[in-house]
């Protein structure tokens, strides 16, 4: 009887695999930054005059799609994108604004040349303000990602669609730089 208590104890002390979804993803993402995700490409989707979009060659944990753009400018610059939830209910996304926020909040992540965790501060969605944006920072803050950033966003689209989005991009100067 004390052996049969003791490992149904044990049993229910286990704790779940938490499996961290769209975290894994987004760091992987990060690390290829360097690489101007170059080992993320998939195949070509459009050519625009001044960008090329591409598949993402992975699926993205509760995804829609994925899609990487290289601009065609002299540096070359990069974006990525998943677009996580299409919603005409306002509430439901927000909650996938709020669950992909403390997805990637604290999340750490390496670079060839450096170790780090994003920080964003929540900013809770409002329905008349039909945007709503985090902008994850680095900490501690490395040259090598100066211009790498890191954002979800939440933004109304006619006639009724909320869109609800994760962006790594390259950020050649800040809002206040002319």
């Amino acid at each position: 009887i004390t052996s049969f208590l003791f490992s149904s104890a044990a049993a229910q002390l286990k704790l779940p695999v938490i499996n961290n979804g769209i975290a894994h993803d987004v760091k992987k993402v990060i690390e290829d930054y360097p690489n101007r995700f170059i080992h993320l490409m998939g195949e070509m989707v459009a050519e625009h005059t001044q960008s090329t979009d591409y598949q993402c060659n992975f699926n993205v944990n509760g995804a829609e799609e994925s899609i990487i753009t290289r601009y065609s400018a002299k540096k070359k610059v990069c974006s990525w994108q998943a677009l996580m939830l299409t919603t005409d209910n306002f509430e439901k996304a927000t909650q996938k604004f709020k669950s992909l926020y403390s997805q990637l909040n604290n999340l750490s992540a390496n670079t060839d040349k450096a170790s780090f965790r994003l920080k964003g501060i929540y900013e809770s969605p409002e329905e008349a303000k039909k945007f709503t944006s985090v902008l994850f920072s680095f900490e501690p803050t490395n040259e090598s990602l100066k211009k790498l950033k890191v954002e979800i966003s939440m933004q109304y689209i006619d006639p009724m669609e909320w869109k609800v989005k994760i962006l790594v991009y390259d950020r050649e100067r800040e809002d206040v730089e002319r």
